[in-house]
């Protein structure tokens, strides 16, 4: 049996693209025979899995999860929409998300987690998924939200059951004996917010660095009006508190009944369970936001296989 040196696990990895650990244990399975250790990492689906790790994966699935007062979000991303219907994917991404609500955000203590239906951890049932699907697959992102009274959730454009392309946690902080009340609410709530797209819950929540870039237009606009100076300042803090007003959560008309503010709604809820109601928290994940995907110019693919300039 051939010595199994730092050197030679490198040089395998560098050979086939896969994982320190999956080289170390091809050369341990094949006695240190270096390509019948390529040959093992290739038929494990390991070698094919790791070259594809290139790819754009900017497709795939939302998933989430509530128990109790306690929700999960995830993003699990694939090459194509194909693969959100593979009930495989379907499948890892809703196993996934439970073990999300255990683990937390940190997106490498969820893939170093045992996987809920065997076959070891998150990264080994997602490294197989990969090789057996045929396309490059990661879990992108998990954010948990818990509150006092209810978590309430939504997905749209459901693939299956909390599977889908947008998903929306909402937390409701509540001392309400009325639990389904209070998940009835969030419900409602959640599709708001997938339709809607607020950026915080409170116009004071939103990012200042956003408000200043909305000021900075404001200002070049009102500036050509040919208006005083003082006339112009007015407009331009009408301007700024009109854009927070309408993409925080809480000053947004609410999009189920299309007159009342999102706030009108939770205080008379509030009143009808004679008790204080908060919207402590929302996430939501749309899929694939924030990634640059490539395009692709088939013609001008064809054109470099055939070598025309």
């Amino acid at each position: 049996m051939a010595e199994i040196t730092a050197a030679l696990v490198k040089e395998l990895r560098d050979r086939t693209g896969a994982g320190m650990m999956d080289c170390k244990k091809a050369l341990s399975e094949t006695q240190g025979d270096f390509e019948k250790a390529v040959d093992w990492l290739r038929t494990k689906g390991l070698a094919s899995a790791a070259k594809k790790a290139g790819r754009t994966a900017a497709e795939g699935l939302v998933g989430v999860v509530v128990e109790g007062t306690r929700g999960a979000v995830i993003e699990v991303n694939s090459e194509t929409d194909f693969v959100a219907k593979n009930a495989q994917f379907q499948d890892f991404v809703a196993e996934v998300a439970k073990v999300a609500l255990k683990t937390g955000e940190n997106v490498e203590a969820l893939l170093a987690a045992a996987y809920p239906a065997g076959g070891g951890s998150v990264q080994d049932v997602l490294t197989n998924n990969i090789a057996t699907i045929g396309e490059q697959q990661a879990v992108r992102r998990a954010t948990i939200v818990e509150a006092t009274g209810a978590v309430a959730s939504y997905v749209h454009n459901a693939a299956a059951p909390d599977r889908g392309k947008i998903g929306v946690l909402v937390a409701i902080d509540s001392t309400a004996a009325d639990k389904a009340a209070l998940a009835a609410l969030g419900k409602q709530i959640a599709m708001h917010i997938a339709a809607a797209n607020p950026l915080a819950l409170t116009a004071d929540d939103i990012d200042p660095a956003l408000l200043e870039r909305e000021r900075a237009i404001a200002a070049e606009k009102a500036a050509s009006s040919g208006k005083p100076a003082d006339i112009v300042e007015r407009m331009v803090d009408g301007a700024v508190r009109k854009f927070a007003g309408e993409q925080a959560l809480l000053s947004q008309v609410f999009v189920i009944d299309g007159k009342s503010k999102v706030s009108d709604v939770v205080a008379a809820q509030a009143k009808a369970l004679g008790a204080d109601v908060t919207i402590s928290k929302f996430v939501r994940f749309q899929l694939g936001e924030g990634i640059e995907k490539k395009e692709s110019d088939f013609a001008a693919e064809v054109a470099a296989a055939a070598g025309v300039a």
